[in-house]
């Protein structure tokens, strides 16, 4: 009797886990809106950077530490929301085709985007703002425009 009733927590735990793997599957419209959500934080905080290393906007050097910190935590976030299950979703999305169809390419736009941020906030901690704003500028040129150019539609 004893064996029996282990037997069936057994293959009722069992079950139970497969359960959950299957409840945890992220829908594919979620992931879209998740990728979407982190790329626009990380334009409302590389924007005004980008405004100052253009001149566009008065400098200053908190700011611009503090908006490298946190592009630091964005640009790892979006990537993940890119899975194969996302190309075909009926959400509004400027995500080309030349994403699924080039991953390696486009797994190197991310790096790319990731070694600028990094650079970035380097460059934030050595006080010179000739290199701070020559960090940003590469941001925004061979990080953001990269992926923009050749895995995002133009608006």
């Amino acid at each position: 009797m004893k064996k029996r009733l282990l037997l069936a927590g057994f293959a009722l735990a069992l079950g139970a886990g497969y359960t959950l793997t299957a409840f945890s599957q992220v829908k594919p419209e979620i992931l879209v809106k998740q990728r979407q959500a982190a790329m626009t934080l990380q334009g409302k905080y590389f924007g005004p950077i980008a405004g100052m290393a253009q001149g566009k906007i008065p400098y200053s050097a908190d700011v611009i530490a503090r908006n490298a910190a946190y592009l630091d935590v964005l640009n790892k976030m979006p990537w993940d929301g890119f899975a194969e299950s996302t190309k075909d979703v009926t959400v509004k999305t400027a995500a080309l085709p030349a994403i699924w169809s080039e991953p390696a390419k486009f797994k190197e736009a991310q790096e790319k985007f990731q070694s600028a941020v990094s650079r970035l906030v380097a460059a934030t901690k050595t006080g010179d703002e000739a290199s701070i704003k020559s960090a940003i500028l590469e941001v925004g040129k061979g990080g953001c425009g990269n992926c923009h150019q050749n895995f995002r539609q133009k608006d």
